[in-house]
């Protein structure tokens, strides 16, 4: 951890509402404290304090750092949670000024990740994440760190610093975590050419942390993922089939949820992830649609996916907006007729039969149909094509079976490489 904390160890959440912010002072709080909240310690203060301009020294003037101090030591704080971006220095300042440990939104959402991260992959996410944000910290450490530890030789040099090995350290380990990720995103490849060999489309949720994407993903597939009405419920990526209403088969991906300035550290960290996202034929954008700031929330979402489309390394395609389906969940609580669009409740059903009429005719939307002429006995091609195609018809011709089918053009090559029992082949749509 980045930060050791004590359970119920007392707490205060201070929110700094810079100027111009589009976003509700109100609500930014409320997931400040939600966050603070989720590991376990005990809110005594909140505050919310505009800012005119940001100081290099403290983030705050210091009229601002007294009554804080003020109040922290009025309700005896022990950890101060600041819902903002601090530099070393500023973390260091703070701390000393106020007497209490401090940290900033970047280790706090590093504290949960930390927390919840169960797989391997997610734990090696984590800690390259941890390390990363560890390394630009080292200057607020203890002064014994600078300290000079003796050469080698006969005379000794003045050798290197505590700091300086600590750092040393630290980029070793990166490095050792690096290649372990790169070999995740390696067998993550494999495992998703496997399904484009099958070819199952893959549908993928994305959005903003709390939308209710778990609690979705558990409604459209029957799986029993943790969801729960907390920030950060799931990190790791679940994968489940799904039976659209043409009777294909797809694969609905749950991914980990966004949140409004996302710490650097992560992003890259869970890039291979992301990569799922970047692999599906369809996105589901989930949107918490009963939330204050549903449309800022919308925003930060997609900034997120549009720097996955940027850069050398790019892993969304410049086309990945047409595959995007937003759905406005937790419609339920809102007055009726409010929302336009795909308006769901993943909570009690309403609105889920659209949302797979919806991804079904979106997938659909570039297939082809074509008769398919196989031999009665055989079983394997017959049922390939009604677990991975449209079956439109279906008509017996002595000990041959005819079927028209609907299938895209990927699941077209893929039945041409199965192997027939006979000579009876696919024809064209177009054949008496």
């Amino acid at each position: 951890m980045i930060l050791p904390y004590e359970r119920h160890q007392r707490s205060s959440v201070l929110e700094f509402s810079p100027p111009g912010s589009v976003r509700v002072a109100e609500a930014r709080l409320a997931e400040a404290v939600g966050l603070t909240a989720s590991i376990g310690v005990t809110i005594v203060h909140t505050g919310i304090h505009p800012l005119r301009e940001r100081r290099p020294s403290t983030l705050m003037g210091e009229g601002q750092v007294a009554s804080v101090k003020q109040a922290l030591a009025e309700q005896e704080v022990e950890l101060c949670v600041v819902d903002a971006a601090l530099t070393p220095v500023q973390q260091r300042n703070l701390e000393r000024a106020w007497g209490v440990k401090v940290i900033d939104r970047t280790g706090l959402i590093l504290e949960i990740f930390g927390e919840r991260a169960r797989t391997k992959e997610g734990t090696l996410q984590v800690d390259l994440a941890h390390l990363s944000y560890q390394r630009s910290r080292l200057v607020r450490s203890w002064t014994h760190l600078e300290r000079q530890r003796g050469g080698a030789g006969f005379l000794g040099g003045p050798g290197e610093s505590q700091m300086e090995i600590d750092r040393r350290l630290i980029d070793d380990r990166i490095v050792k975590l690096k290649k372990e990720l790169e070999q995740v995103r390696r067998t993550r490849g494999l495992h998703r050419r496997a399904r484009e060999r099958v070819p199952y489309p893959v549908v993928a949720l994305v959005g903003y942390t709390n939308a209710g994407k778990s609690t979705l993903f558990n409604a459209l597939t029957g799986a029993g993922v943790y969801a729960q009405d907390q920030l950060f419920a799931t990190l790791d990526p679940t994968m489940r089939q799904i039976r659209l209403p043409s009777g294909r088969t797809a694969i609905l991906s749950d991914t980990v949820g966004f949140i409004s300035e996302l710490p650097t550290q992560l992003v890259e960290a869970f890039r291979a992830t992301l990569e799922e996202v970047a692999a599906a034929d369809i996105i589901l954008h989930v949107r918490d649609a009963a939330h204050p700031d549903t449309q800022a929330q919308r925003a930060d979402v997609l900034h997120v996916l549009t720097d996955m489309a940027e850069g050398a390394e790019a892993a969304l395609d410049e086309n990945w907006q047409a595959r995007v389906i937003e759905v406005l969940n937790k419609a339920d609580l809102l007055p009726e007729g409010q929302l336009s669009g795909m308006a769901v409740s993943a909570l009690n059903g309403d609105g889920l039969e659209a949302l797979l009429a919806a991804v079904d005719g979106r997938l659909g939307a570039g297939e082809q149909e074509s008769l398919h002429r196989i031999d009665a006995g055989d079983g394997a091609r017959i049922a390939w094509l009604h677990r991975h195609a449209e079956v439109l018809e279906t008509t017996a011709e002595d000990d041959v079976l005819v079927l028209r089918v609907r299938m895209s053009a990927t699941a077209h090559a893929r039945f041409a490489q199965l192997p027939p029992m006979d000579e009876a082949g696919p024809i064209s749509a177009n054949d008496p």
